[in-house]
């Protein structure tokens, strides 16, 4: 995935409802269960029909609320009226975060593996598992290769790898919060989904514990080079 066109798409999104007509619009769209015509719409906020087109047709091209056709009211068949345009709130979650957080994946994560808990794997070793598991399939689904593709992957995962020689630091933690008041449980998921990652691709990687100011707890090594792995503090 394209990090930049994705962040540039998000934020395209969000700030068409910078203007608070455009906003007011999108409010009173989504507060109705069914989709709502344009006439609707200006007639609620005393808005002139030009206005609304213009603005509800910008909320679809950002892709925020999505447009349909069909005749209003029961009577159907010749003489049962035109279509109306109406509109309804686009089914696509939109969210921006800067630096990139993930919570939607460590959830996952995390659920998976109470499950396999509740099948009676030690709780924390079946997290692991799960983060291995989720890791291998996210690497799967990438074109396997070297390392350039590995640091790709985890851009579009939101760590925002840096490569310092042989070694690749992870500038981000995408689950810095849980990360913060969890840090044993949740530095060990990060390092058994970065090397699932890893694995995924078939790359010939290492990740390891060792956390240091300013970086995600986890760092990647060619699989030779063996550090004494450090664990983080409570």
């Amino acid at each position: 995935m394209d990090t930049g066109t994705d962040l540039a798409a998000q934020a395209t999104r969000v700030g068409a409802l910078a203007d608070p007509t455009r906003r007011a619009l999108y409010e009173y769209v989504v507060a109705h269960r069914d989709a709502v015509g344009r006439e609707a719409a200006a007639a609620a906020l005393d808005l002139p029909m030009h206005s609304v087109k213009l603005h509800l047709d910008r909320l679809v091209a950002a892709g925020l609320l999505v447009a349909e056709f069909r005749r209003l009211g029961e009577r159907t068949g010749p003489g049962a009226g035109r279509t109306s345009k109406l509109y309804r709130r686009a089914a696509e979650q939109v969210a921006i975060s800067l630096p990139d957080r993930k919570y939607d994946l460590v959830g996952h994560i995390l659920a998976s593996g109470v499950e396999r808990a509740g099948q009676g794997t030690p709780l924390g070793e079946a997290i692991d598992a799960a983060a291995a598991e989720t890791g291998r399939s996210v690497g799967a689904a990438a074109a396997p290769g070297d390392a350039d593709a590995f640091t790709e992957v985890l851009a579009g995962q939101g760590f925002e790898p840096q490569v310092d020689g042989e070694v690749v630091l992870l500038a981000n933690c995408p689950f810095d919060t849980l990360a913060k008041t969890h840090p044993a449980l949740v530095c060990g998921l990060n390092r058994a989904f970065v090397q699932g990652v890893a694995d995924g691709l078939g790359c010939d990687l290492t990740a390891r514990l060792e956390p240091e100011a300013g970086l995600c707890c986890v760092k990647v090594r060619p699989a030779e080079v063996s550090p004494a792995e450090v664990s983080p503090a409570p």
